[in-house]
């Protein structure tokens, strides 16, 4: 089934809205998630909605978060969310580090005690679009496998970098530490399509092709996205002074909560180039790199977020495509909030 945006975006404030959320707070969730469905991350899109279901009748999403700041420096902020919905932790966080840039050419933010974050590229390239060069980490619960160990030790962690563009647009880096985020494992589960070799283990620990029982992703590049992984959690939840991993760990299984932790720094270009000039230099590296002799059978040479910038120029003419097991979970939600199906 194909779904226009426009319709797809009411449907999931929709859901959000009669869920206990404000209006504001449920369109936020709308925009991140269909933007993502938008650009083909169906992992990061309204497939998510029955999780951020769970996760309020879990008490684990606070559809009602006062977000407050818990301390602030000229170039910095961290806020308490209050576990807010995680596209509107992010749009706050990433709102308020431009804001510290315009001010003082750089700005940092934290988003400590949020939810499932969505698609990071969503705030950089936001950012990028207003004259920023951008980085956002989110640190969750372990959920990857660490190199060398048998069981999920450390978050997926995504990683999402983006500065301005010229005619092309914003260039955005978007990617998990993982070779196989926990959403795309969910989606082959959906679709009851194989995992790839190399991708996945099951609650053992083996490495395994059946979507049934990949539950842990491996490391990209082995131990630099397990280390990677580390790191952000550093960065991310230890100067928040939220830990996840160790303290997960320390709790029995029931005790367990989701909860993740977010960050975004921002630049000010014009504090440090001229804004055209970047630009320039921008599509100039691009397409030094799109001209690059090519291995045999490589049709193209693509830069971060150009597959994405295609599919989101076809999808947004002709419609999102669902598939057939979200459009049964999707309906669900629906039925049980009273939802007209888009």
């Amino acid at each position: 089934m194909t779904v226009a945006a426009a319709a797809l975006r009411r449907f999931t404030r929709d859901i959000f809205v009669a869920a206990g959320l404000s209006d504001d707070h449920a369109t936020t969730i709308a925009d991140v998630l269909v933007w993502a469905d938008l650009r083909g991350v169906e992992s990061h899109g309204v497939a998510r909605i029955p999780m951020y279901v769970r996760l309020l009748d879990a008490g684990d999403l606070n559809p009602t978060a006062t977000i407050t700041v818990a301390t602030e420096t000229p170039a910095a902020v961290m806020f308490d969310m209050d576990r807010a919905p995680g596209p509107v932790a992010m749009t706050t966080a990433c709102a308020a580090a431009m804001e510290k840039a315009r001010e003082v050419g750089i700005g940092f933010a934290l988003a400590r005690r949020t939810t499932h974050t969505a698609a990071l590229g969503y705030y950089t390239s936001a950012a990028a679009r207003g004259g920023m060069a951008a980085i956002a980490f989110a640190a969750s619960v372990p959920m990857m496998a660490y190199h060398g160990a048998r069981a999920a030790a450390v978050s997926t962690s995504p990683v999402s970098i983006a500065v301005p563009g010229g005619a092309r647009g914003p260039l955005v880096l978007d990617m998990a530490t993982s070779v196989i985020s926990a959403g795309g494992l969910a989606q082959a589960r959906r679709a009851g399509r194989p995992i790839p070799p190399g991708l996945a283990l099951d609650d053992q620990g083996a490495p395994t092709t059946d979507p049934a029982k990949a539950t842990i992703p491996r490391p990209l590049g082995d131990y630099k996205g397990s280390g990677l992984s580390l790191m952000i959690e550093c960065l991310a939840s230890l100067v928040a002074s939220n830990p996840i991993v160790a303290e997960t760990f320390s709790r029995a299984p029931a005790e367990r909560r989701h909860t993740q932790n977010g960050l975004v720094l921002a630049i000010d270009v014009a504090r440090f180039a001229d804004p055209a000039v970047f630009r320039a230099e921008v599509e100039r590296l691009v397409a030094t790199i799109k001209a690059l002799p090519r291995e045999p059978g490589v049709e193209e040479l693509l830069v971060p977020g150009e597959r994405g910038d295609r599919e989101l120029a076809r999808r947004s003419r002709d419609g999102i495509p669902l598939a057939r097991g979200t459009l049964d979970d999707l309906a669900r939600i629906a039925a049980r909030f009273e939802v007209p199906m888009p």
